[in-house]
């Protein structure tokens, strides 16, 4: 299976990524019903692997063994092959046909992105996860990995070497390449999640559907692209620290890795910056509790809209006083008003427009500041009707005086801005409701 034909075609449940507007309400899975009396499994393991010849069977073999005897839902273990050229596949094809619940996929390229790709693209499981072949983190964090994707209560979950309580054996080599890294993961794109190259994750189908599409990635690089676009997005990612030791015998290529990921990094950040990334189609709807979802006149997004709303506007009105005071320097009060609202409404149109409101990318850009600038005339015919009153019934006010007016009368302005900002400039996009689900009951559907 290709990139592109992946890109375009339908995911697991054989929707199109297209034919939602956002993702569905997170529900608990239950632990019987069609799906596991058709032997459906909930958890689809996958351990992708290229020239483990040695390794991959004891490693089957525990975690086969572990699942039976501690995971209480229907599992599969998927071997992905990237095409090794040892006896990789007889060995696995061997697991497949001994062991029930176990599968072999072959793929002709390498890549443990591309595996992860075509292996959970094609699954039936509602949660999708995988662990590297040399077992390095303990088997029993894994029932901790899968139970919030079971329960509803997150989107992903990682293993986590990096957290407070993790347990990790490793050389101080691989150690600092990889505090390094996830460091570099913090400060240029923000990450929050505290470990990425742990191989230990899994994630909800209906989240893979949207998101695999996303990821550029094939290669090692593959994991932080995933987590970065989730965390973005506003999807739920949940850490479990683990217990880890290192493998030794490990033929990962640290250098090229390395630079692989930095490349990565780059071209993630590249793309977030320039709003290039439909991840509006990641966006969960408001209250996944069904309390939340029975209430009623309560706008979706309101709250946080004005907090980031209050944010860009305490920093736009700092701005704009230290600009009119800039400006009073050389010129009268009206011009130096004027000069300050200017610039300051350009700034705070383009900071409510990518923080508040969520629009990225070009589009519209150019419209959204045009009807700021009507937006700014308002706030100029109030800011300077204030001014001209102060002159006329005191004659020649003083500076802190004119400071004070000037605050208020943009106090008022304010409220005014905010409800033609997200009315008028930046309106809600309607989301088309889904349609209902025929009733298998009714005359017509029969």
């Amino acid at each position: 299976m290709t990139t592109d034909s992946l890109r375009s075609g339908p995911g697991a449940n054989g929707r199109t990524s297209g034919d939602r507007a956002r993702l569905p309400v997170r529900e608990h899975l239950p632990a019987c019903g069609p799906a596991a009396a058709s032997g459906v499994p909930v958890l689809d393991v996958v351990v992708p692997v290229y020239n483990e010849e040695k390794d991959l069977r004891p490693c089957v073999l525990r975690l086969h063994d572990h699942l039976s005897r501690t995971f209480p839902y229907a599992f599969r273990i998927t071997v992905a092959d990237n095409a090794s050229t040892d006896s990789t596949p007889a060995v696995a094809a061997a697991l497949a046909a001994e062991l029930r619940g176990v599968r072999y996929v072959r793929l002709e390229e390498k890549g443990r992105g591309r595996a992860l790709r075509t292996v959970w693209s094609e699954s039936d499981a509602p949660v999708l996860a995988y662990m590297d072949v040399d077992l390095s983190t303990d088997l029993n964090a894994l029932l901790p990995l899968v139970a919030p994707l079971i329960s509803g209560h997150s989107d992903l979950a990682i293993g986590s070497r990096l957290a407070r309580s993790a347990r990790v054996v490793r050389g101080s080599k691989r150690e600092f390449i990889s505090r390094a890294y996830n460091l570099i993961l913090r400060s240029s794109l923000a990450a929050g999640f505290s470990d990425a190259q742990c191989g230990f994750k899994a994630v909800r189908s209906e989240v893979a559907e949207r998101l695999l599409p996303m990821v550029e990635d094939s290669g090692w690089f593959f994991d932080t692209e995933l987590l970065v676009l989730a965390e973005r997005a506003g999807l739920r990612i949940h850490e479990v620290p683990v217990d880890w030791i290192d493998d030794p015998d490990s033929t990962v290529h640290i250098v090229r890795t390395a630079t692989e990921d930095l490349k990565g990094v780059w071209r993630v950040g590249r793309a977030l910056a320039v709003g290039a990334l439909p991840l509006d189609r990641l966006a969960r709807p408001f209250g996944d509790d069904p309390r939340d979802r029975a209430l009623t006149g309560v706008e979706r997004g309101l709250a946080r809209q004005l907090v980031g709303f209050c944010v860009v506007g305490v920093l736009s009105t700092l701005f704009y006083l230290a600009l009119y005071s800039l400006f009073r320097l050389g010129v009268g009060p009206q011009l130096a008003n004027g000069g300050a609202l200017l610039v300051s409404a350009v700034a705070n149109t383009a900071a409510n427009r990518r923080l508040t409101f969520g629009v990225r990318g070009r589009d519209g850009a150019v419209r959204h500041q045009a009807q700021g600038l009507v937006v700014f005339a308002i706030g100029l015919a109030l800011t300077s009707g204030s001014l001209a009153a102060l002159g006329a019934a005191t004659g020649s006010p003083s500076h802190s005086t004119e400071l004070a007016v000037l605050i208020t009368a943009n106090l008022a302005a304010t409220v005014l801005r905010f409800l033609l900002l997200r009315a008028w400039v930046f309106p809600a996009r309607a989301c088309p409701e889904p349609e209902p689900e025929p009733d298998p009951d009714s005359e017509d559907v029969r």
